[in-house]
């Protein structure tokens, strides 16, 4: 009976094991993007300060937004929306995004004089779009991000069945060993932080979670959208534009008051909608540091008379659930230690997939060395895992080399950014993967040191010290990973090279 069980158990662990490798296979790629760039976005503001050098110091919300509204009264025709967040203690402008005679527009504006800000460019929101929507429209990026978490959940349950030395795992390492190697930093990687893992996919899938079982919504409400908006935001005013101009009242005044509102904590997003009409709102929400809960408060004002009229603190379990649940995902409430835990331990998720992903071709190499299907995987894993990195790498280069002043500039950033990760990706192809590596590491840091260099490099302001640290860190890395691919092009092969030898 309990060989019965022993072997019953041994079968479980095996099917684990096969559901585990191809659930990671299948969207291991995809899955790769969206944890690196949620990794960078976990620094999404300091990012953005530092792809806007021109820009430094600390900014007062309540002026910076005085100066923001006053620009977009003037510049502005015809908006139905200025939607504004406030500068902290770490951005340093007021993101921006309104509509004026029918173009819908995002931009830095400056904290002092309010108007856009000379370096046009997405900064860290790239990173952070890249991460749940992977530059496809929508909903199709994001259905597929929540496809890949999807299957990077059940990775992680499978791989945990699959283990039978969970913690002891944590502890080994065996270098020079061919697939031992490769297998104990895949479990390394994933046990030390699994905790980290399981949250930040779980919580992921639930801030997509309308998208991904819309049906409970659809019985609900149907197609009453109203409905569903106003059951779920009920502090939320909302106004049809009378076409009466009137001009929108200081705002200054409005923001103090929701300053005492909020208990003294500083202003976090400020929305006008219908400015300059006789309806128009502005509603203002307090910063997210106090707690992990997402937009825990609100409160409204007649826009052309300052009074208030509605104010709002959620406080029903359900939702105040689902607020804390995306906050704790999104960690805008994380102080700088949390913020640097969170990026190690995506780090380590990200690491994790590529090593799961050289893995799966190790082990099926040694055992079909001639297999074409393999070796066509091989090489799109050399294009895959590091066209991306180089792809941001690019990014980062063309923020600083890029004109300041030509048209659609933040765009073309991207645009480099893209083709840059296509070059790489067809050059992974292309070469021999004992080239392609050293080929493409040598490229990561040329491209990382280049960015270094091109941009204010000792500037005494942390945020771009910090960068440019980073940087070389990069750099270097990279570059010590190409001279050792050069110096043992056939490293991965040894294991396979000795077996040929023993027989």
């Amino acid at each position: 009976m309990k060989g019965g069980n022993a072997m019953l158990r041994d079968g479980a662990r095996q099917a684990m094991a096969w559901l585990h490798g191809w659930t990671g296979l299948l969207l291991g790629h995809v899955l790769f993007i969206i944890c690196l760039a949620g990794t960078l976005s976990v620094f999404k503001p300091e990012i953005s300060r530092w792809m806007r050098p021109e820009i430094s110091g600390q900014a007062d919300p309540v002026r910076a937004i005085t100066a923001a509204t006053n620009w977009l009264t003037a510049n502005t025709t015809g908006s139905t929306g200025w939607y504004l967040t406030a500068p902290d203690g770490r951005s340093n402008v007021v993101e921006a995004s309104y509509d004026s005679d029918g173009a819908y527009v995002s931009h830095a504006l400056d904290p002092l004089s309010g108007a856009p800000v000379a370096r046009d460019t997405l900064g860290g929101e790239f990173f952070y779009r890249l991460h749940f929507e992977l530059q496809l429209p929508y909903p199709w990026g994001r259905l597929l991000a929540s496809l890949a978490a999807m299957l990077m959940l059940v990775a992680i349950v499978t791989g945990i069945i699959a283990h039978k030395r969970f913690f002891k795992d944590i502890f080994t390492f065996r270098p020079a060993k061919g697939q031992r190697s490769w297998l104990d930093a895949h479990n390394a990687l994933g046990v030390l932080s699994l905790p980290f893992h399981i949250m930040i996919t779980f919580t992921g899938l639930l801030t997509l979670a309308s998208l991904n079982m819309p049906w409970g919504i659809g019985a609900a409400y149907g197609d009453n959208v109203m409905a569903l908006y106003t059951d779920l935001t009920p502090g939320a005013v909302s106004r049809v534009a009378s076409g009466d101009k009137v001009p929108l009242a200081p705002i200054a005044p409005m923001l103090a008051q929701a300053q005492r509102h909020f208990g003294g904590a500083p202003i976090g997003r400020v929305y006008v909608f219908n400015p300059g009409d006789k309806a128009a709102v502005v509603t203002v929400y307090p910063v997210e540091t106090g707690g992990i809960g997402y937009l825990p408060a609100e409160i409204s004002f007649d826009g052309a008379t300052g009074q208030v009229l509605k104010a709002w603190t959620e406080a029903r379990p359900a939702i105040r659930t689902y607020q804390t649940i995306y906050g704790l995902h999104m960690a805008h409430f994380a102080p700088a230690l949390t913020s640097w835990l969170y990026f190690i331990g995506g780090a380590m998720l990200t690491l994790a997939i590529a090593s799961g992903m050289i893995l799966w071709i190790v082990k099926r190499r040694e055992r079909m060395p001639s297999s074409i299907g393999n070796s066509l995987l091989e090489r799109l894993n050399v294009g895959g895992l590091m066209g991306v990195p180089i792809g941001m790498a690019a990014f980062l280069v063309a923020n600083r080399l890029l004109p300041i002043g030509i048209a659609a500039r933040a765009q073309s950033e991207v645009t480099v950014a893209l083709w840059s990760a296509g070059v790489a990706l067809l050059l992974g192809i292309i070469l021999p993967p004992r080239r392609g590596w050293p080929v493409l590491l040598a490229l990561l840091a040329l491209f990382c040191a280049l960015a270094l260099l091109s941009g204010p490099v000792w500037r005494p302001d942390a945020v771009l010290m910090t960068g440019n640290i980073m940087l070389l860190v990069a750099a270097c890395a990279a570059a010590m990973l190409a001279v050792c691919q050069i110096r043992r092009p056939g490293a991965p092969l040894s294991m396979v090279r000795r077996r040929v030898v023993a027989t």
